[in-house]
């Protein structure tokens, strides 16, 4: 599940049910070589993506219902970013590294927040109405893509890194995981219809909201990530 392209393109982290419970793998593109990453035993760990560096990964580590931020450079030790009883995922680094949004109902409800990449105390920047998640910042820096859910519609919106400027991309009945393109003007998400019928697609929209177009694919699909430029 959610497969995160690496900076430079050559490697992909995801999240894997082999053992039974969620855990983080690495696998090399050039030929699919994976590894377990070293994330802590005995918990469940999910939702990882690189830091602009390349060597550091962020991600969620469940343990006994309890759901905080960690971070460890590969081959390293995990270290303990958000230590609260709230349900807090979903974390990504800003294009310089030095910061971090991540979602956490730790308000009572779901919301955005920002806090130094080596963790402390973080602000919130999503205040409108509904539940925001999966935050995802821009690669030029100058916004932050969002999953939105408010009175029974998904959206897929952006935001200024302050939580001003909010602006609703989309609106459906299910929006979610936007990713963005390398030039930080398209967001690609996945998007599935109403009713018994209804499959998973990707589909694509500009920042200004105009342009939505599906993605052809071969069947069903879900979960995009944009590879960076590749030469």
């Amino acid at each position: 599940l959610a497969p995160r392209f690496s900076p430079t393109g050559d490697r992909v982290l995801y999240t894997s049910y082999a053992t039974g419970q969620p855990e983080i793998y690495l696998m090399q593109v050039g030929d699919v070589r994976q590894q377990a990453l070293n994330t802590g035993q005995g918990a469940m760990t999910f939702a990882p993506r690189f830091g602009p560096d390349g060597q550091t990964v962020v991600y969620s580590r469940s343990v006994g219902g309890n759901t905080d931020i960690f971070a460890t450079r590969i081959g390293g030790q995990p270290v303990q970013l958000t230590n609260t009883p709230a349900i807090e995922t979903a974390p990504s680094f800003s294009p310089d590294g030095r910061q971090i949004v991540f979602e956490s109902d730790r308000s009572g409800t779901q919301q955005l927040y920002i806090m130094p990449a080596s963790g402390g105390e973080p602000r919130r920047i999503s205040f409108g109405q509904g539940r925001y998640g999966t935050p995802v910042w821009s690669p030029r820096g100058d916004l932050i893509a969002f999953t939105k859910q408010n009175q029974g519609r998904f959206h897929i919106g952006v935001m200024r890194t302050d939580g001003s400027e909010e602006r609703l991309l989309t609106g459906a009945f299910l929006d979610e995981g936007p990713t963005w393109a390398p030039n930080g003007r398209v967001i690609m998400f996945t998007r599935e219809s109403a009713g018994a019928g209804g499959q998973p697609s990707l589909w694509s929209v500009d920042i200004s909201g105009r342009n939505l177009k599906r993605v052809p694919t071969p069947g069903a699909a879900s979960d995009p990530a944009w590879s960076p430029l590749l030469p």
